[in-house]
């Protein structure tokens, strides 16, 4: 499965951006589809991840009350809509797919298909 992130771009702190993940088709064997992000000189980390079937949510504590995430099975589609944005939000930001168990959906080594990322940037 091919994952296509868009949506990225300049933003002013405070504002708002969407982001969307489209898989190239329905794998039914993927558990969870994930946002991750990666900061200059930093660590990709965890931000997002949505239940393909269930549909539950998981957020990373910096962004849960900012950050929605949301699925479209129809469309094969992940977005993550994106409030109060700050600087420190600034980042490339990957969606990715998991097989694994929802124990496991914070966990990054627990994804192995990534789309290209996408670049948000929030200007202070």
């Amino acid at each position: 499965v091919q994952l296509q992130a868009s949506g990225g771009g300049l933003v002013q702190t405070g504002g708002s951006l969407r982001l969307s993940c489209a898989a190239s088709r329905r794998t039914y064997s993927i558990n969870a589809m994930g946002w991750f992000r990666q900061a200059p000189g930093k660590e990709r980390e965890f931000v997002a991840t949505i239940g393909t079937r269930g549909g539950h949510t998981y957020y990373a504590d910096s962004v849960k009350g900012r950050f929605t995430i949301s699925k479209d099975a129809a469309k094969n589609t992940v977005d993550l809509q994106m409030n109060s944005l700050k600087p420190d939000d600034t980042a490339v930001y990957y969606c990715a797919t998991t097989n694994g168990p929802t124990s496991t959906y914070r966990d990054i080594k627990m994804y192995h298909n990534w789309g290209q990322g996408t670049l948000v940037t929030v200007s202070s």
